[in-house]
């Protein structure tokens, strides 16, 4: 998938430039899970609830200062549960796409999480894109790894996304690093974007183009 630290992508199931984007009004073709070297990475499901509590439990501390403050329900499998159901919703109405990161080795242990979320069809196609990794699994190159997998899945024509745009604190030099690794282009600056670690944080925008979709090539209606 990557080669001199970029994305070489190809539209899953199609040729490429043909077949890219999905119509406005179509769903997401469910697919239950993606298997990279170290991780299996599974759609949302209520079953994974328990863990994925204990998952941000586990780093309530460590990812208070990068993500906007969370209510009490996230950190409760009862809450979980309730948000899981929604994502899984979401994603059958094309509306969202959710990943979790198991570790390969520890199937039950939820490592991460990553989120193609306000998915919009017709002229922009784009998605953003979010992501957490446990604090203490920071560093191995897991992120990238299930990155680089979701991506492909996001630009393949069972997604059908155009671009996919990711916002990162600029003190976040890590995440910043690893979005410029996988060949996301920095666009800007969005100043007071999200109130987080208690003040309004400015933002480096970011985004990645499918690079099988041409630029005089038409979404589906």
């Amino acid at each position: 998938l990557a080669r001199h630290g970029r994305l070489r992508l190809r539209a899953v199931g199609s040729d490429p430039g043909r077949g890219v984007g999905r119509r406005h009004n179509a769903g997401v073709t469910p697919l239950a899970s993606l298997a990279t070297p170290r991780l299996l990475l599974r759609a949302s499901d209520p079953a994974f609830a328990e863990a994925t509590a204990d998952f941000y439990r586990r780093n309530r501390e460590a990812h208070a200062r990068w993500s906007p403050p969370m209510p009490d329900a996230m950190f409760s499998i009862e809450g979980q549960r309730e948000r899981l159901l929604e994502a899984a919703a979401a994603a059958g109405a094309g509306t969202q796409v959710g990943w979790w990161l198991f570790a390969t080795d520890e199937p039950g242990l939820v490592l991460g999480q990553i989120h193609f979320s306000q998915i919009t069809r017709r002229a922009f196609c784009n998605a953003m894109l979010g992501y957490a990794i446990d604090a203490a699994h920071e560093g191995r190159g897991l992120m990238r790894e299930a990155l680089r997998a979701t991506l492909a899945d996001a630009f393949s024509a069972r997604v059908g996304l155009h671009r996919v745009q990711a916002n990162v604190r600029p003190e976040n030099t890590r995440s910043l690093a690893l979005l410029d690794h996988l060949g996301f282009e920095r666009e800007g600056l969005a100043r007071e974007y999200l109130f987080i670690d208690s003040a309004w944080r400015d933002h480096v925008m970011t985004a990645l183009r499918n690079p099988t979709w041409p630029a005089d090539l038409a979404p589906p209606p």
